[in-house]
């Protein structure tokens, strides 16, 4: 490959998948930048093996697995009883909100992150529920797969167009 074709690393703008209100779309960016800073790489709208969609799953050096439930506002967590479904699937669990909502509406027995767009701030610890050693390795596996065909597409969008990917 001679210099010229070599591959180039350039600024990677990805759309808005159009799910999140900006509110919740600043608080998925907040907390993906405290794991980044954390060593974790996230991925987000992860799709577990019961069918329900993570907000946002990070995956720790250790090979920790954590999901984190975005909740923008009250009416929001009132109205998704879903993330029990979740837990099955992490060593760790935390609802990440902005400053706006009021803590007290959340269990108390539940990590906690406060987020905007700039950043966050774990305000309580999550329980650790490690994980089976099977259950760790198809999450994992499930994972790797998902970021792979994410930076697949970004690669070949025409593949993604065509519904192939």
């Amino acid at each position: 490959m001679s210099d010229s074709s070599a591959a180039r690393i350039s600024t990677i703008i990805l759309p808005a998948d159009g799910r999140q209100s900006p509110v919740a779309a600043g608080i998925q960016r907040g907390v993906r930048r405290l794991f980044a800073e954390l060593g974790h790489v996230t991925l987000p709208e992860f799709t577990l093996a019961n069918g329900r969609r993570a907000d946002l799953i990070a995956l720790a050096p250790d090979g920790s697995l954590t999901i984190i439930e975005i909740k923008s506002s009250v009416a929001d967590f009132r109205a998704d009883r879903k993330w029990p479904d979740y837990e099955d699937f992490c060593d760790r669990f935390y609802f990440a909100i902005p400053e706006t909502v009021p803590f007290d509406i959340l269990p108390e027995d539940r990590g906690l992150i406060i987020a905007d767009s700039f950043g966050a701030a774990v305000m309580r610890e999550s329980l650790h529920h490690p994980l089976a050693g099977a259950r760790r390795k198809a999450v994992t596996l499930r994972f790797a797969h998902a970021a792979a065909s994410a930076l697949h597409a970004l690669a070949d969008p025409d593949r993604i167009a065509d519904g192939r990917l």
